[in-house]
């Protein structure tokens, strides 16, 4: 018959393996989820802002020799 040599008190496999890995995946995900909305918040605080001045308009002439010029 077949002895099992391996009784090691300490060995990762079976339902003791799998807790590990179970505690260190939802801590994972909860640091990512903890740094995701952090930095949701902080982009919420500082919005975008657009300087209409410096927004010029064209005409659709203007954008197909534009487009001429490209494929030339």
């Amino acid at each position: 018959m077949n002895e099992n040599k391996c009784r090691c008190v300490f060995a990762l496999n079976g339902v003791t393996g799998m807790l590990i890995a179970t505690v260190l995946l939802l801590s994972i995900l909860g640091v990512l989820t903890y740094l995701g909305i952090s930095a949701q918040q902080s982009v919420m605080q500082k919005p975008y802002t657009l300087n209409t001045a410096g927004v010029m308009m064209e005409s659709s002439i203007d954008q197909a020799k534009q487009a001429k010029k490209i494929k030339e």
